[in-house]
């Protein structure tokens, strides 16, 4: 059982008001203390799973406050030991699919999306070093870039954007998406105009054409990667399984394309947005499906109005893309 420590900050006044609150909460352990001077903390035990509709109801009674604070801490241990609940759960608890809270995994995706110098530098790297491995035909390099390339991140931040209907992490999502698409392409165009390409090496000619495996393969990166974050599991493994849907080909595309191999960059590049596309797709579904909502009904409209349109976009895109593969775009020297 995943336990976290709730901590509220609010005026001392304000604390006997906080048992009635958690009646419909499944709590496991409550504690309050403060005085007029200090104001008043509580803390509150619980299992993660309720987590997000403990900070549902705190918000709706305190969020207009300014002296208003929440903080979720994860719990390693505690003595004596939680025993795990014996019997059904309640709506909330399946509901909540075993995932974070929304909170948490929006700060998780927040911070996922950011743009700093450590992104671009390990992009730049992760170029670079899966740029060498393709060349080579050596597909342990080329899973050494996947496990340096933060991938995996702004494109699931961006599926939460659409979800949520959060324009804002849709912007940084898409800025960071953007900054790291264009230093990948720059630097494979640059590789490809110095190194000796073979457009018919195997590990280049895999990734200039698509088919049925490799939208499949997109699409369960996408939902894996996704559950990943929502269950508040280790990301790495299943970073390098989106980045190696998405950075391989765009870098064999840049090399191709360097190289002067035009038809052949066109197919890794037509492989490279159908997988951007299939992981945007499985992505927002898996949020879904894990009923990732906003907190508020005007929140749930403007959601559901994002949502629509990211689906119709992501299904138009994959469309387009389809028809290409069959009018015969993608692979050929």
């Amino acid at each position: 059982m995943a336990l976290r420590l709730i901590e509220l900050t609010i005026p001392s006044v304000e604390l006997e008001r906080i048992p009635a609150l958690l009646q419909d909460i499944q709590v496991i352990d409550f504690w309050r203390s403060g005085s007029a001077t200090t104001g008043g903390i509580a803390r509150i035990l619980l299992d993660g799973r309720h987590t997000e509709a403990l900070f549902d109801v705190l918000v709706r009674q305190f969020g207009s406050r300014d002296d208003f604070r929440l903080v979720s801490l994860p719990v390693e241990a505690t003595v004596p030991p939680v025993e795990a609940p014996v019997g059904e759960e309640n709506d909330q608890a399946k509901a909540a699919a075993q995932r974070i809270s929304r909170e948490e995994l929006y700060e998780d995706m927040a911070e996922a999306s950011r743009l700093t110098p450590v992104y671009v530098v390990t992009v730049a790297l992760s170029t670079v070093v899966a740029a060498v491995g393709l060349i080579r035909g050596d597909i342990a390099i080329v899973i050494g870039a996947m496990v340096i390339a933060p991938l995996l991140g702004p494109n699931m931040a961006l599926a939460l954007a659409s979800t949520l209907g959060d324009p804002d992490l849709a912007k940084r999502s898409l800025k960071a998406i953007g900054v790291g698409v264009a230093m990948t392409a720059a630097l494979s165009l640059l590789l490809g105009s110095v190194l000796t390409v073979d457009p018919n090496a195997p590990e280049l000619a895999a990734r200039t054409r698509a088919d049925v495996g490799d939208i499949i393969l997109a699409l369960s990166a996408g939902a894996a990667g996704t559950l990943a974050f929502t269950t508040g599991g280790p990301a790495v493994v299943v970073g390098v399984m989106v980045a190696v849907a998405l950075l391989p080909p765009l870098v064999v595309a840049g090399l191709l394309a360097g190289a002067g191999h035009g038809m052949p960059a066109l197919g890794a590049m037509i492989l490279m947005l159908t997988n951007v596309t299939c992981v945007n797709l499985a992505a927002v579904a898996t949020f879904l499906l894990q009923k990732v909502r906003p907190r508020t009904w005007w929140e749930a409209e403007r959601a559901r109005k994002a949502t629509r349109l990211a689906v119709t976009t992501w299904v138009i895109m994959l469309s387009i893309l389809l028809g290409l593969m069959l009018l015969g775009y993608v692979g050929g020297a």
